[in-house]
């Protein structure tokens, strides 16, 4: 089912900057790294398995700053976007090793489907519907703004992210959860399975991470 949520995600995978930046933020790009020497091996098929779970632990932690990285660390992390053929195969490659790398895949695979459907004018109307009978869903009072619109799931979205960038890996996994059992229990169709697969896989992935589950739903 991953890979359907990656392939239904399409291209809307990258860390975005929104213009805003984060006052509370406990990791700062300078403080980052990314191991030159398991770049090197990896491009060269030389990487050890335990060095390969090391650098997608490198990797994953980067992600988030990808955005404002400085250019040696942009540099190099685009090398082995590159080597993987892409965002796609990013995604798949950090999903194979549990923890930090398979949560973060999973939760930027989420965020991409809240790009990709966000939008829809059906998906605005339920999630408008869905509102008037419960304005605030559980988990969700301190990121919805009263307004639903064609902007309200991606920005949800960027506070996911903004979580990540901050360092706060369980807010992060805790919210998208949270909005995510929200889109499932308020849309219908395809679009409402696909929401509640990923809340399965991010669910599955930070139980793995030791990551504490969102109290909503089952």
């Amino acid at each position: 089912m991953y890979e359907k949520l990656l392939h239904r995600a399409g291209g809307r995978l990258a860390p975005r900057h929104h213009g805003r930046q984060s006052a509370t933020s406990r990791t700062r790009p300078e403080e980052l790294v990314l191991d030159p020497a398991k770049v090197r091996g990896f491009r060269a098929g030389t990487l050890g398995p335990r060095d390969e779970a090391a650098l997608a632990l490198e990797v994953a932690g980067l992600l988030p700053h990808g955005w404002d990285l400085p250019n040696k660390l942009k540099a190099a992390l685009q090398d082995v976007i590159a080597h993987l053929g892409g965002e796609a195969g990013l995604m798949q490659w950090l999903d194979e090793f549990p923890g930090r790398p398979r949560l973060t895949a999973r939760i930027y695979v989420f965020r991409g489907l809240l790009d990709r459907y966000g939008d829809a004018p059906e998906v605005v109307e339920a999630l408008r519907e869905a509102r008037g009978q419960e304005p605030y869903p559980a988990g969700l009072r301190d990121v919805l703004v009263p307004q639903t619109d064609s902007e309200t799931l991606s920005d949800l979205g960027y506070r996911v992210e903004a979580s990540l960038t901050d360092g706060e890996v369980e807010r992060a996994a805790e919210l998208a959860l949270a909005i995510a059992d929200w889109l499932r229990r308020s849309l219908t169709g395809p679009v409402a399975d696909l929401m509640g697969h990923a809340r399965a896989d991010i669910a599955q992935a930070a139980a793995e991470a030791a990551v504490p589950r969102s109290p909503a739903g089952p």
